[in-house]
């Protein structure tokens, strides 16, 4: 079993995904904290209701970004966590932090990368015109939505769709994907091989049905459908 850090800044509804797979037994990892930059996050009721242990750190209570990653690097310590999963998390990890848990650090992103990354990333797709949209789990490194890719899923674009209904299609298929991620990480089924990531024993893809179409590489298992 695999222990979590969890860092939020908003709903937290992406947290609530990979709670609902540690609970039914698919995700064999546990929640050490759930740690926050807003007190205000619905992320931080979240974890209340599934007794997990969660710290509120306020960036702007802090000199500079160092001394405040210093301190989440104490948290992440304390709790002996393997991996840091960001959920929702404004902030962007310094190098300082990242190379203390380099290759152990989960971030998603509301588009296929490297289309599209930094904020409003479904806006941007659907500004732009795309025909194909999606999300990715990647592993951080020092560049913003840069890292080797874990799982990506796709899917079409619909003519009428602005960025806030695309994003709402796309958050389904996150809840599916980065819970399938964590999974593999606790089952040790991932390697890294430069930027590319292997994951053992997994399927090529996944099709989703006809009425919901969406490709998912690697292919989710039934559990996470």
């Amino acid at each position: 079993m695999i222990s979590l850090a969890v860092f939020i800044s908003g709903s937290g509804s992406n947290l609530q995904s990979i709670i609902n797979k540690i609970e039914d037994g698919s995700i064999h990892a546990e929640i050490k904290v759930v740690v926050s930059n807003n007190p205000e996050a619905y992320g931080l009721k979240r974890a209340e209701q599934h007794n997990l242990h969660s710290v509120v750190l306020e960036h702007t209570r802090f000199a500079d970004r160092q001394a405040y990653e210093r301190e989440l690097l104490r948290i992440v310590r304390d709790f002996k966590t393997d991996y840091v999963i960001l959920a929702g998390f404004m902030r962007i990890l310094s190098p300082y932090f990242i190379h203390e848990f380099q290759n152990r650090i989960l971030n998603i992103h509301p588009a296929l990368l490297p289309s599209f990354p930094g904020l409003h990333a479904q806006a941007q797709a659907a500004d732009y015109g795309v025909k194909v949209a999606g999300c990715t789990v990647h592993f951080v490194d020092e560049k913003m939505d840069h890292g080797p890719i874990l799982i990506q899923a796709a899917l079409p674009v619909l003519p009428s769709e602005d960025g806030e209904s695309l994003g709402k299609r796309i958050l389904k298929w996150e809840h599916k994907i980065y819970p399938q991620a964590i999974s593999w990480l606790a089952q040790n089924r991932v390697n890294l091989e430069g930027r590319k990531v292997i994951v053992k024993n997994a399927k090529t893809f996944f099709l989703g049905p006809a009425d919901d179409p969406v490709l998912i590489s690697p292919g989710l298992e039934e559990k996470f459908f």
